[in-house]
């Protein structure tokens, strides 16, 4: 019989750093058996995240079972949800999708009039997002702040969005825009 985990989803805080290394980890793991690309972040990149109260950790007890942050562009007229990962010994049981709407819905807090955003080449990312209300847009409808841009670069397809004067990559931008959905529950 399985043995039910019981697994915390929580915004991350400064006491959460002793698991930065291990989540770079499994987010480089999981790139390369997945075969595709992801922007890398240094370990103070992730820690300033969670020390701003701008990232979503999940725990099993004292063990790292996932996690996702939020960053915001644009003069915060954009934010994304970037990073999410889950370690192996706890997929298949929601927690992405747990910590999915819990950046989105964080995102939504602090920045309520930004667009949010997220590129992704994953299928379940892709799902969660659309239940989410966001659509898939082209990529001329995301954020044009270079820092963001720059985030790509640590990516293995980063040159097809440099040959394609980034109009088109691998992932698919997805767009979560607050004006469209205030229309729509009037």
């Amino acid at each position: 019989m399985e043995q039910q985990v019981e697994v915390d989803v929580m915004i991350a805080e400064a006491s959460h750093e002793v698991y930065v290394d291990t989540i770079l980890k499994t987010i480089e793991e999981a790139a390369k058996v997945r075969g595709t690309g992801i922007a890398k972040r240094t370990h103070e990149y992730v820690a300033q995240k969670m020390k701003e109260g701008k990232a979503v950790i999940a725990l099993a007890g004292d063990r790292f079972a996932g996690f996702s942050y939020i960053e915001s562009w644009g003069n915060k007229e954009y934010v994304t949800t970037s990073g999410l990962i889950v370690h192996p010994d706890f997929r298949g049981l929601g927690i992405a999708k747990r910590i999915k709407e819990m950046t989105f819905q964080l995102a939504r807090m602090r920045w309520p009039h930004a667009k949010i955003f997220s590129l992704t080449s994953g299928a379940a990312v892709m799902k969660m997002n659309t239940e989410l209300g966001y659509v898939p847009v082209t990529f001329a409808d995301l954020t044009t702040d270079e820092a963001f841009w720059r985030g790509c670069q640590g990516c293995i397809n980063h040159d097809i969005l440099e040959r394609t004067n980034r109009r088109y990559c691998i992932c698919t931008g997805m767009l979560y825009d607050p004006d469209a959905h205030k229309m729509e529950h009037q």
